[in-house]
């Protein structure tokens, strides 16, 4: 799941209110957490402080669960420091963004992801969400990837693009597992042959999230339908906003963080967050 970063009213770290957060995921059957991901606001944290909250949820997990550190940027020299710090600090795999705002080839791409992988150890799961970043990983790419670099394992596959991410896994049966990376795509995507989703549902409702893609891989394929489609309209209103926008105020709802994000992110739209908030009242959660 992908973990948000909640702040104090003073938009520092709310390192507690952090300490929270993971206990539950860990509890409420989260199979893995990641921290400093896009849902986690880190291109508005310090690398120090990306850094302490990598390490709290190293120590508060205690290896119960894995950790993977979001350490993706557009600077190749810095991704790699920042994936070596994680390392050193006991993350147990890393989740790599494309390059943003400047962008690349696809042979850029390659060359960048390669040697991010070659400067550590952990295990990567590439990050593929072309509407934040500009830039689509091609099948093939992320194919050759996988086949020619031994600790780049995986891929968080948030293109939305079902046709595309169907010529992934063609292509990369065998060689690369895919993890959905939009929450309304989970069934579409595990009936490709994908292993999971990197949730931002799972925020709100860690053991549903977990237990749709469980159902799924071990037969009950109608319950996990059914989970998907019941929860759908949730899914759907966690991206009314650009997201954690909208996860933010309903866990504050929820009594879980305060409402609070850094700028140019906002609190969101009043009469959007009343609709999110009947919904969340709707659905009982």
């Amino acid at each position: 799941m992908a973990l948000i970063t909640p702040f104090c009213q003073d938009e520092t770290v709310d390192y507690r209110g952090l300490e929270r957060m993971l206990e539950r995921q860990a509890a409420e059957g989260s199979d893995a957490v990641i921290v400093c991901g896009t849902t986690g606001e880190p291109s508005t944290m310090t690398m120090e402080e990306k850094l302490s909250v990598i390490d709290l949820a190293v120590k508060t997990v205690k290896h119960r669960i894995p950790v993977i550190a979001g350490t993706g940027g557009s600077c190749t020299r810095d991704v790699i420091t920042m994936s070596k710090k994680a390392q050193e600090l006991g993350a147990d795999g890393l989740l790599v963004v494309t390059p943003y705002y400047n962008k690349t080839t696809q042979k850029g791409l390659y060359e960048h992801y390669k040697a991010v992988a070659g400067a550590v150890e952990l295990p990567i799961i590439l990050y593929n969400v072309p509407s934040r970043t500009g830039l689509n990983i091609l099948p093939q790419t992320a194919v050759r990837l996988a086949r020619e670099v031994p600790n780049i394992v995986a891929i968080k596959e948030a293109s939305g693009d079902i046709s595309q991410i169907a010529q992934l896994a063609q292509l990369g049966r065998g060689v690369i597992d895919i993890y959905s990376g939009n929450d309304d795509q989970i069934i579409p995507i595990l009936s490709l042959g994908g292993i999971g989703v990197i949730s931002v549902l799972s925020n709100l409702l860690p053991r549903v999230t977990h237990d749709l893609v469980m159902e799924y891989l071990e037969g009950d394929r109608e319950k996990a339908l059914d989970l998907q489609l019941q929860y759908l309209p949730l899914m759907k209103a966690l991206f009314w906003e650009v997201s954690p926008i909208p996860a933010k105020a309903a866990l504050h709802a929820m009594g879980l963080c305060e409402n609070v994000l850094r700028l140019p992110l906002t609190t969101m739209d009043p009469e959007k967050e009343q609709k999110l908030l009947e919904l969340l009242k709707q659905m009982g959660v």
